[in-house]
C-alpha cells in the first residue's frame, strides 16, 4: 500500500492564518460556504511603518507560498529566485513581500487534502471554487495580517489570473498590478489539455472517488499523466527541438518498444515522478477547473473593459513571443480592454523561445523590464529608492 499524500496544517510548523471562521465565513461562487479557512503564507522583507510597502506575490498552478526560500517540506528551493529576494525587481530589502499557498491547495491551505470537521479528509466534498475564491481567501488573510492597501500584486499563468482578481475585488487597493503570461478568459484548447489531466487522474484506479487519502493510496500514475501532458504546454517547439529534438535516451539504437526511447520521454516521464512526491491530486482537479472558470468577461456583462472601469490601479502586462498556453494575442486582448477602461497600462513583449515558462527562467529583458516597472511604481508611491539607483 502506497503512503498517504503529504498532507499539512499549522502543526506542520507552516505560517498560517483562519481566514474564515462561523462567524465570518467564506463565501464562494458556487454558492457554498466554507466556515472554516486555513491560509498558509510565507513572508521576506520589512513593513515600514505606513504599511505602504506590501507587494502579494501570487503562485502558478503547481507553485506554493515559497516564491524567495527553499520549502521545508518538500527540500524543492524557491521557486522565482531571480525575481523575489535581496536586490532582485521584487526587493526583499525594500518591499514587505507575502505569497500564500491558494484556497484549495495542498501546501497548508485549506483544500481537498484537509479534514474536515468529522476528522475525514475533504477529498470530492470540498466545494467547487474560482479564481475569485482564491483572490477572495487571499485578501482576507492580508486583512488578518492587519494590511488593506498594497502597493503590487504579481504572478504568472493562474497567478496573474489572481492578480487580475485582487484589482477587482479590492478595488483600488492594489496601487500597482503585473498580470504575467495569462488570459482574461480559459480557452477551449486549455480547457481541453487540463479536462485531458483530470480524466487521467480519475481513471486511475486508486483515485477511488476522489477517496484515496482515507483509503490509504494514491492516484499517482493519474497525476504523473497529467504533469506529463500539462507540462507540453508551457514549453515552446523550438525549445523542445533544442533540448531534446529526437535524441536518444542512453542508448545507440531504438529498442522497437515502449521503453523511453527519446529524451524527451524520459524528461516527461521524471517531470511527472517528481511531481507526485509534492502535489495532491485532488488539489490539482480543483485548481485546473478554477482556472477552466476563469471568464472576466462574462462575470462583467460580456465586456471585458467593463471589469477595470473606474480602477486607478496601474497595470505593466507581460507576453512571451513563443507561449501557445497563454498567447500574446490574448495578452493583448487584455490590455486592449484595460486601455478601453481608462487604466493606466503599460505592455511588454518579450521575444524568447522559451515558452510559457519564461518567467521562471533566465530573460533578461524580462527582468529589466519588470523592474523599470516596479521602479517606477515605487516612485509614484513615493517609496524609497533602491541602494543601487
Amino acid at each position: 500500500m502506497q503512503a498517504p499524500a503529504r498532507t499539512l496544517s499549522g502543526a506542520d510548523g507552516l505560517k498560517h492564518l483562519s481566514v474564515a471562521t462561523p462567524d465570518r465565513p467564506l463565501k464562494l461562487d458556487s454558492g457554498r460556504v466554507l466556515e472554516h479557512v486555513e491560509i498558509a503564507y510565507e513572508t521576506w522583507g520589512t513593513l515600514n511603518a505606513d504599511k505602504s510597502n506590501v507587494v502579494v506575490v501570487c503562485h502558478a498552478l503547481t507553485g506554493d507560498q515559497f516564491a524567495a526560500s527553499p520549502n521545508p517540506v518538500t527540500r524543492r528551493p524557491e521557486w522565482w529566485p531571480l525575481i523575489v529576494g535581496p536586490g532582485l525587481p521584487v526587493d526583499t530589502d525594500r518591499f514587505f513581500v507575502v505569497c500564500s499557498n491558494v484556497l484549495g491547495g495542498c501546501m497548508g491551505s485549506t483544500g481537498p487534502a484537509s479534514l474536515k470537521p468529522d476528522g475525514a479528509y475533504w477529498g470530492t466534498d470540498f466545494p467547487m471554487i474560482t479564481i475569485a475564491d482564491m483572490a477572495r481567501a487571499q485578501i482576507a488573510l492580508l486583512e488578518r495580517l492587519g494590511i488593506t492597501d498594497i502597493f503590487l500584486a504579481i504572478g504568472g499563468s493562474i497567478g496573474g489570473m489572481q492578480v487580475l482578481e485582487w484589482t477587482i475585488q479590492a478595488r483600488n487597493r492594489v496601487f500597482a498590478a503585473v498580470p504575467i503570461a495569462v488570459a482574461p478568459r480559459q480557452s477551449a484548447q486549455n480547457i481541453g489539455f487540463y479536462e485531458t489531466g483530470r480524466q487521467a487522474i480519475m481513471a486511475d484506479p486508486n483515485w477511488r472517488g476522489g477517496r484515496y487519502l482515507d483509503e490509504g493510496v494514491r492516484p499517482d500514475r493519474g497525476l504523473a499523466v497529467a504533469r506529463m501532458a500539462a507540462h507540453i504546454t508551457y514549453l515552446s517547439e523550438t525549445a523542445l527541438k533544442r533540448k531534446f529534438d529526437r535524441k536518444l535516451q542512453d542508448r545507440e539504437a531504438k529498442t522497437f518498444g515502449f521503453d523511453a526511447d527519446f529524451q524527451i520521454e524520459s524528461y516527461l516521464r521524471h517531470q511527472g515522478q517528481t511531481f507526485v512526491d509534492r502535489f495532491d491530486a485532488n488539489s490539482y482537479l480543483y485548481i485546473t477547473r478554477a482556472m477552466d472558470y476563469f471568464d472576466l468577461a462574462s462575470e462583467h456583462g460580456g465586456v471585458l473593459a467593463n471589469a477595470f472601469r473606474g480602477l486607478e490601479t496601474r497595470f505593466c502586462v507581460f507576453s512571451f513571443s513563443s507561449d501557445w498556453h497563454y498567447t500574446p494575442e490574448e495578452n493583448r486582448d487584455l490590455v486592449r480592454a484595460l486601455n478601453a477602461a481608462g487604466c493606466e497600462t503599460s505592455y511588454v513583449s518579450i521575444e524568447t523561445d522559451k515558452g510559457h515558462d519564461a518567467f521562471f527562467v533566465e530573460e533578461p529583458e524580462f527582468e529589466a523590464a519588470l523592474l523599470g516597472f516596479i521602479d517606477a511604481a515605487a516612485q509614484a508611491r513615493g517609496l524609497p529608492k533602491r541602494r543601487d539607483a
